[in-house]
């Protein structure tokens, strides 16, 4: 856990607003929960109050109470749930998965929704909890994003770009507000900038800024999205920190042509960071 530990320090040290620990681009589900544990008190432990903490929890209803429940007791801020994924779920039952996670939490959850099957009713429900203080929306499906937040304008819950930062442009402009970034693990102050103009309604500024990181996000959608945690690992060992493979099933290695594209987009972006661009 010592490299997990140098990664949180510098990105708490960027005053990164939320570490979500334990999410996808943790490798959550190729992570034993032994390991979950793990990474989320090396976490909790590394960020030193710098940044919020959430634990990013799932699997099993049972298996994420009980997950949550020792990453409060290890001083998490918040818990993040996971889309539960089982090839037979009913969506209102999703839903109640997060209903149920909230209940027993004793800090704010987030609901990380990756289907576009929710109703809006479902949704409503999930903004109208008192213990779930946002929804992570990870679908493409603007216009149900749209009617969900006009349904929901009476809920204290916000929405967040489940996306990355080139989807948070359309996003804020729905009403959604912050975003998830793979790429803050390698450029925080990028990503901050990004936020930064959003939050001012700067669109033109925000754009620029993805942009200038649009190739990297491109590379991370290859092979199905198989490559999404292997660009930001390598990315992150071509800035100096070696964080291993991704393990199966994710692409564990670029090849060659792969990486020196990528060398390419990380020398330009640390360029560009430099002079101020």
């Amino acid at each position: 856990m010592a490299k997990l530990s140098v990664l949180i320090k510098k990105m708490a040290d960027a005053r990164v607003h939320n570490l979500m620990v334990a999410g996808n681009t943790g490798e959550f589900f190729t992570l034993t929960l032994d390991e979950v544990r793990d990474v989320h008190r090396t976490a909790i432990e590394a960020a030193d109050g710098k940044s919020l903490v959430s634990a990013a929890v799932g699997r099993s209803l049972t298996e994420a109470k009980a997950l949550a429940r020792d990453a409060i007791a290890a001083g998490a801020d918040a818990i993040m749930g996971h889309h539960p994924m089982d090839p037979f779920a009913g969506p209102s039952y999703q839903a109640k998965y997060f209903l149920e996670l909230a209940d027993a939490s004793t800090v704010p959850v987030i609901a990380y929704v990756r289907s576009d099957g929710f109703s809006v009713q479902d949704f409503r429900d999930l903004a109208l909890h008192p213990n779930i203080a946002g929804i992570k929306f990870a679908s493409g499906n603007l216009m149900l994003l749209a009617e969900v937040i006009r349904a929901t304008k009476d809920a204290p819950a916000i929405w967040v770009c489940g996306l990355a930062e080139g989807w948070a442009p359309a996003f804020y402009a729905m009403g959604a507000r912050g975003f998830t970034s793979g790429l803050v693990n390698v450029f925080p102050d990028r990503s901050h900038a990004i936020h930064q103009a959003l939050e001012k309604a700067d669109y033109a500024r925000a754009r620029e800024l993805i942009d200038g990181i649009a190739s990297f996000e491109a590379m991370r959608t290859k092979y199905n999205n198989g490559a999404n945690v292997t660009v930001v690992k390598e990315a992150i060992g071509m800035l100096g920190t070696d964080v291993g493979p991704v393990r199966t099933p994710g692409v564990e290695t670029l090849n060659e042509a792969e990486r020196s594209e990528l060398r390419n987009i990380v020398e330009r972006v640390k360029r560009e960071m430099a002079e101020g661009i």
